[in-house]
């Protein structure tokens, strides 16, 4: 089995469904135009073909946890997620009370799509609204409004879901700090149990980069960070990670796994796979053909790529995860899933120390609130 020290690595698995009613300008995600009738059906079976094929990486484990996410999963219709969940249980073990998460846009959900798929065993919804404003909403490219955004939150909690996760930007084009308290605010008093709360970044490939937006300047990112974070906290929220609040128990715990460098197999088109290897002194990550077409064209092989990481360039790949929790790392949480010792990184943690980014002892690693503010420079030091 995938074990280091005598424990198990747990195991997640990502869906990814690649097609929405268009792509936003900001967007980098591996996502497509639907077109007017999306192959739910031929998608679905090359989903399952799919997992099969990577049955023997399991290795004994029970599912953690799983995420349909997009894409636009909320686009596919809801009797074929429900297929789709109960054949993947039927393949593979499940721990008890697993989460399964499903992303959802507020313009493309009905209370009847959310009311089976909460009867499918969906039990954590994730709904991209970003902004509660309409001309910010506007300038995102986003297909909903204000009323839409409301009406998906409530049509969710009437449909029994009582762990809802909401998407929220901050530094959008001509935001205020008002503006984002105001959208943190309306946010809350939704009664969301998880909020994430991201800061708009220009990616290279999007529609945003090709036409140099223009962003608030870094005092006004601060200043939206600072005091968004004091009235996320007001409401009740923790911070469990840099972008990430949530209520007591409700922490993502698909994302969770991520960040802990556990194991997950990704299935869909552009999705991504990380699995400890036998010797465990390696990770294999394996990533499937991006593009809807070419992924259906290639059953049953969707493996575009296939990459080992051995030894220190560990250490890195499991920074890049743990370092963006607020909690402490334990050191035996690195021995565990790395399979290398203390030694592999005293000399970057005494620089990090020096350079005030974090603090650490033989038991824990803990990201200073400088190290949070300057993440990337802390992460080069690894």
């Amino acid at each position: 089995m995938a074990q280091i020290l005598g424990k198990k690595i747990p195991l997640s698995l990502y869906i990814h469904i690649p097609w929405c009613v268009h792509k936003c300008p900001y967007c980098d995600f591996n996502s497509y135009t639907a077109p007017k009738k999306i192959p739910g059906k031929d998608y679905h079976k090359a989903l399952i073909q799919d997992l099969k094929n990577d049955l023997s990486k399991i290795h004994n484990r029970k599912l953690h946890s799983i995420f349909i996410g997009g894409g636009t999963p909320s686009l596919l219709s809801p009797n074929i997620i429900t297929k789709l969940i109960n054949k993947i249980t039927n393949l593979i073990p499940i721990k008890n009370n697993i989460e399964i998460t499903l992303e959802a846009n507020p313009g493309s959900v009905t209370k009847k799509q959310l009311q089976t798929l909460r009867i499918a065993g969906v039990n954590r919804l994730s709904i991209g609204i970003q902004s509660f404003q309409n001309d910010k909403l506007k300038t995102l490219g986003r297909i909903h409004d204000h009323k839409e955004a409301i009406r998906a939150v409530k049509m969710a909690q009437a449909a029994g879901f009582s762990n809802i996760n909401i998407d929220l930007m901050y530094g959008i084009p001509k935001q205020t700090v008002q503006d984002a308290i105001y959208d943190i605010k309306f946010a809350l008093s939704l009664k969301p149990t998880h909020l994430s709360w991201y800061q708009l970044t220009i990616e290279p490939h999007s529609a945003f980069y090709k036409h140099s937006i223009k962003l608030p300047n870094e005092e006004l990112i601060w200043k939206m960070q600072q005091q968004g974070q004091q009235i996320i906290h007001r409401f009740g929220f923790k911070q469990y990670e840099i972008s990430a609040f949530s209520k007591p128990n409700s922490q993502c715990q698909h994302n969770l796994n991520y960040w802990h460098f556990g194991d997950y197999l990704g299935i869909g088109a552009g999705s991504h796979s990380k699995i400890t290897d036998f010797n465990l002194n390696s990770i294999t990550r394996i990533s499937k053909h991006k593009n809807p077409k070419i992924y259906l064209n290639k059953k049953p092989n969707f493996v575009a790529t296939k990459k080992t990481i051995k030894n220190d360039k560990l250490v890195l790949e499991f920074m890049l995860n743990a370092l963006r929790l607020t909690k402490a790392i334990p050191i035996n949480l690195f021995t565990e899933r790395t399979n290398l010792d203390l030694n592999s990184i005293i000399n970057p943690l005494n620089e990090a120390q020096q350079n005030g980014f974090l603090k650490w002892n033989k038991k824990n690693i803990i990201v200073t609130s400088l190290g949070k503010r300057f993440l990337n420079e802390l992460l080069r030091i690894f």
